[in-house]
């Protein structure tokens, strides 16, 4: 859903806000992959479609125990790759792209992982999605990720122009309002928020702590029960133990972090007293 009419600066405005008090409610991030490398990186990311990054990490342990480096996993017999993989949905194309992957790392990049969009999204099985992924956590190049989550917490939250879902449209719109700096753990903070509260099915919204300002927010609220799929509490106010909560558990955050946040909010504020593109 998009929020109801308001300009692009005073949309700017609520996006800053509400992504400080999910700063608050989130206050560590990281990539919930497991890896060492950038080619387990990517490797685990091409893996990752369409299952959970849980249980990619179930298989990746012994995959990259086998195959630690593109050269090894170019050589790979790929019913071997289907043995230790095939927990995973789409486990037989999965092995293809994985092994191709290495393949063309080998032959181009002298089995090193590229660090450019362009390179990235050349190599099999490689989408805009990967790239970022690859970019922002294995060389800390600002990237967005855009997934399913990213698609239905913008939506909801009216951070995005319109309803259309196309992921790269979604990733310029929203990427438009914040410092590249912060775009890397923005989507891993509305991916966090849409695994947890903001779900798909069964949105929490009276413990959100967006609710005062989510567009979406009273839509849930007012359904039955038995249609969200949970017991609805009594609304969120600014004095719940749940807020003090999130206010105690963001005082101790680490020093550095919190410098880095207030750098960045300095910075996306500046930012809103310039022109909004168009």
């Amino acid at each position: 859903m998009v929020a109801k009419r308001e300009s692009k600066r005073a949309r700017v405005t609520r996006m800053h806000r509400e992504y400080d008090q999910l700063c608050e409610f989130i206050p560590v991030t990281k990539c919930q992959l497991d890896y060492t490398t950038p080619f387990e990186l990517i490797v685990a990311t091409v893996l990752s479609a369409q299952t959970t990054d849980r249980r990619v990490n179930s298989v990746t342990p012994a995959l990259f125990a086998q195959y630690p480096n593109a050269d090894a996993l170019a050589q790979a017999n790929i019913a071997d790759v289907e043995s230790i993989i095939r927990t995973l949905g789409f486990y037989r194309m999965k092995s293809k792209h994985i092994i191709e992957l290495a393949q063309v790392l080998v032959t181009r990049f002298g089995g090193g992982v590229p660090h450019t969009m362009e390179e990235l999204t050349s190599l099999p099985g490689v989408g805009r999605k990967t790239a970022n992924v690859v970019l922002g956590n294995a060389f800390h190049i600002p990237g967005f990720p855009v997934d399913t989550h990213v698609i239905r917490v913008t939506g909801r939250l009216g951070w995005r122009d319109s309803d259309e879902i196309a992921p790269e449209d979604i990733e310029h719109d929203v990427t438009a309002a914040f410092p590249p700096e912060e775009w890397t753990d923005l989507s891993h903070r509305l991916i966090i928020f849409g695994r947890t509260l903001c779900t798909a099915r069964a949105p929490q919204c009276a413990w959100c702590p967006l609710n005062d300002s989510c567009p979406s927010a009273t839509d849930f609220l007012d359904m039955p029960a038995a249609r969200t799929g949970t017991r609805r509490p009594a609304k969120r106010t600014t004095t719940s133990a749940k807020s003090t909560k999130r206010t105690t558990k963001s005082t101790t955050r680490k020093s550095s972090s919190s410098t880095k946040r207030t750098s960045s909010t300095a910075t996306r504020k500046a930012a809103t007293d310039k022109p909004i593109p168009q």
